[in-house]
């Protein structure tokens, strides 16, 4: 009896994680189906093809190239948005929102996400500091739960 009861616990506490999530992803997978590396490469947002797909982080990745595939399976840090995909002027601001692929900039070699281009002016004012912030309240605003 005990035993039960214990195991339904686990099972609602994995499930009720699983709801946090460390990974914006929507049905069209993480970063709305864009492809992470691409923002690197072609400095632009490009969407994925469904031919070109891993999971990672319990989300689905899109990429328009074998290559660009292949490069995010060797080193997904590297391309893999910052705050797990979440707006980052939100993080600094300690909660997770929503993000437009369109609404992106690279700092230091790190692409971050934000809500829409609005945010996106608000963020570039002082990125800097908001980077910080946003490390930061990563640690605790990663396992907050996210509803859109």
């Amino acid at each position: 009896m005990v035993r039960t009861f214990v195991c339904a616990v686990l099972i609602i506490l994995f499930s009720c994680q699983s709801k946090t999530g460390e990974i914006y992803s929507t049905a069209e997978g993480a970063i709305k189906g864009y492809d992470p590396v691409a923002y690197f490469k072609e400095g632009r947002p490009v969407k994925g093809e469904e031919k070109y797909v891993t999971e990672w982080k319990n989300a689905k990745w899109y990429f328009s190239s074998q290559a660009n595939l292949e490069a995010f399976d060797s080193n997904p840090l590297k391309y893999a948005p910052q705050y797990g995909g979440f707006c980052a002027f939100g993080t600094a601001g300690g909660y997770k929102a929503s993000t437009e692929p369109d609404a992106w900039t690279i700092v230091d070699d790190k692409l971050y996400l934000n809500y829409n281009t609005d945010v996106k002016r608000e963020w570039m004012k002082d990125q800097t500091r908001l980077i910080h912030k946003a490390d930061s309240n990563w640690v605790t605003v990663r396992q907050t739960a996210f509803s859109e």
